[in-house]
């Protein structure tokens, strides 16, 4: 059966799984992404977050404070998804991993 339309999310790039795993407890400011993902780009992490907000796994949260405050926390969906980069991890440490 041939699939004819696009995944809604992007699990395999560079930095989604990053960000899944540390949204994964819970709500994280921008800064607090940056903190624990020191080696991506504010550049590339804002997009990497626009596009997971445009997929549905996560969700924005701006706050009208000075300075502004944004946060992001994972969807019902992300945490779905956070499943299966556990199936993938798990599959990856016995299949891949030299013991």
């Amino acid at each position: 059966m041939e699939c004819t339309h696009d995944l809604p999310y992007r699990i395999g790039d560079k930095w989604t799984a990053h960000v899944l795993r540390a949204l994964q407890d819970g709500r994280r400011r921008f800064t607090q992404l940056r903190a624990e993902m020191p080696w991506v780009t504010p550049k590339v992490l804002a997009e990497t977050l626009r596009a997971m907000e445009r997929d549905g796994t996560v969700s924005r949260e701006a706050f009208v404070e000075n300075p502004p405050r944004v946060e992001y926390e994972l969807t019902a969906h992300g945490r779905k998804v956070l499943g299966l980069l556990d199936l993938c991890c798990d599959w990856a440490r016995e299949n891949l991993v030299e013991t």
